[in-house]
């Protein structure tokens, strides 16, 4: 657990029903954006390759975090 807040620090704390929604606002608002400016670089032959690795790595960040958030908020984790 202690893992988890480590690396998702944001997914944790939402107190109602509002704040859980807010974080999740957030995360996809990040994810949309970040895809974006790394969409425009994936255009660039050289580095194409990496930088859409890493825009998928983002998007499974912030997928984990929505999902931790909604866990967190659900009480499931402890």
């Amino acid at each position: 657990m202690d893992m988890l807040k480590k690396f998702f620090p944001f997914s944790f704390g939402a107190k109602d029903a509002a704040n859980l929604v807010i974080k999740i606002i957030i995360y996809v608002v990040v994810g949309t954006v970040l895809g974006i400016v790394i969409g425009l670089l994936a255009g660039i032959p050289v580095i194409g390759i990496i930088v859409s690795l890493v825009c998928s790595l983002i998007d499974i960040y912030c997928l984990a975090g929505i999902v931790i958030a909604i866990l967190d908020f659900c009480k499931i984790l402890k």
